[in-house]
């Protein structure tokens, strides 16, 4: 999949090589993005229940604003995804999560294509959580309901004219919930996902 994202990012660099400056200007961008999200599945819970979320497809809308030609905060948003749990590959549950993330980041400029990198903070609210009954019965699991973390982003931005681009863009972001069982807490969930995303974007 990156190896994938990589190769289209430099095949829409080949075709715009001489994209004007007055394309790839003003200080807001809005993109809209098809996102992969890949989940690490980490942790661990006592009983080991080797707990994972599946992998997903989803649309991601985010917002940038330039306070210099180099310098711009970025805001990430979705709507609630629907994730199933599993227990060693056997579906046990489902939740949703809601992802807002806010990175700082520095825009390369001088070039036919703008590559960035970015820093900042993701607040996942998990919500909706639904075991299957035989193993609320049996542990009386639940989950905690929000998660903050780290996001760090790499991404490249690809003008075409008329202020239109390409965009694309891979993030890794710290999310994770503690797990209960009857109200002890017996473990955790790190998905800590890599978010691997091409998309196209207006700079006004």
């Amino acid at each position: 999949m990156k190896r994938s994202l990589i190769a289209l990012a430099v095949a829409a660099a080949a075709v715009t090589p001489f994209a004007a400056q007055a394309q790839d200007s003003g200080n807001w961008i809005v993109r809209a993005r098809a996102l992969n999200l890949a989940s690490d599945n980490g942790g661990s819970t006592n009983p080991d229940l080797t707990l994972s979320v599946n992998d997903k497809w989803f649309p991601e809308v985010d917002i940038s604003y330039f306070f210099t030609p180099n310098i711009a905060a970025e805001l990430i948003l979705t709507y609630p995804q629907k994730h199933d749990v599993k227990s060693a590959g056997t579906k046990i549950g489902t939740f949703k999560h809601l992802p807002p993330t806010l990175l700082a980041q520095y825009h390369f400029t001088g070039m036919s294509f703008r590559p960035y990198v970015g820093l900042g903070v993701n607040y996942t609210m998990i919500s909706d959580v639904k075991w299957d009954p035989a193993v609320q019965d049996v542990y009386h699991q639940s989950i905690e309901n929000d998660s903050f973390g780290l996001a760090a982003q790499v991404g490249v931005d690809i003008p075409v004219g008329g202020g239109w681009l390409i965009n694309v863009d891979v993030k890794k972001v710290q999310i994770g919930t503690d797990v209960y069982s009857a109200g002890t807490k017996v473990g955790d969930l790190k998905v800590d996902p890599w978010l691997m995303s091409v998309g196209v974007g207006l700079r006004f």
